[in-house]
């Protein structure tokens, strides 16, 4: 049963197209790997999955349900992870994880972090102080926050930054642990996991080249502009000498 998906999807980021007509679908229990160049809208889309940003046209639905019209309950049911590690200096690893296990409701928050460390291999960095963490450390930590409280959607943008091969091959293990259980998940990375079977989205299938998306601007200008001339009084002017 396709319980997520996205069709005719259009987004824009300032004054650049992105990508145009791109669509996906998933299962539960899929995994559904980003690939295209650097550039080419991963991030852009896994923020509009997330519905963090809105698409320029096209829709992102759950259960055939436009996300957009019930945002507290999508945010619910996910889990997502950007760029940032959003990890606070001043705390220690376990109240980082504290803090984040208040925002999500969490039941028994001190068994769930104990889990999550311990699935990350770093329940022995619990009571360091973020400022004291290396960068793998603190992308492990960040990665520590998707296992605390129930979700059925892991969006994850290059969750592979900073780790080792060993953290790597634990990531692997944990998202297809979550996908046994029906969870979906969403990735980009530029490292290959050893995950089972993912489902592949090319977004450089979906590029507009530079020069059409100008062509295009150029075109709705010139229709705009066509239509205040004719319709413009005369602005003859004479200068004063």
């Amino acid at each position: 049963m396709i319980v997520f998906t996205g069709s005719d999807l259009t987004c824009r980021r300032g004054e650049r197209l992105v990508f145009a007509d791109l669509a996906f679908d998933a299962r539960p229990g899929d995994a559904l790997m980003l690939r295209g160049r650097n550039g080419a809208g991963k991030s852009s889309l896994l923020r509009l999955m997330a519905g963090l940003s809105e698409p320029l046209s096209g829709a992102i639905c759950w259960q055939n349900q436009n996300i957009h019209h019930d945002l507290p309950a999508h945010r619910a049911r996910l889990q997502y992870l950007g760029h940032q590690d959003a990890v606070k200096p001043v705390l220690t690893v376990r109240d980082n994880l504290r803090l984040w296990a208040s925002l999500r409701d969490v039941d028994n928050s001190d068994g769930a972090i104990d889990y999550a460390l311990n699935a990350l291999g770093i329940l022995h960095l619990a009571k360091t102080s973020g400022r004291f963490l290396s960068s793998g450390q603190k992308r492990r930590t960040a990665l520590a926050r998707i296992l605390i409280g129930e979700s059925d959607l892991w969006l994850l943008d290059e969750p592979t930054v900073g780790l080792d091969r060993e953290s790597c091959a634990d990531l692997a293990r944990i998202i297809d642990e979550f996908r046994a259980g029906g969870g979906i998940v969403v990735y980009s990375t530029h490292i290959d996991l050893d995950i089972a079977k993912p489902r592949s989205v090319d977004l450089d299938e979906f590029a507009m080249p530079m020069f059409d998306w100008l062509a295009e601007e150029d075109n709705d200008a010139d229709d705009t502009g066509s239509t205040a001339t004719e319709h413009a009084p005369s602005s003859n002017f004479t200068g004063i000498a």
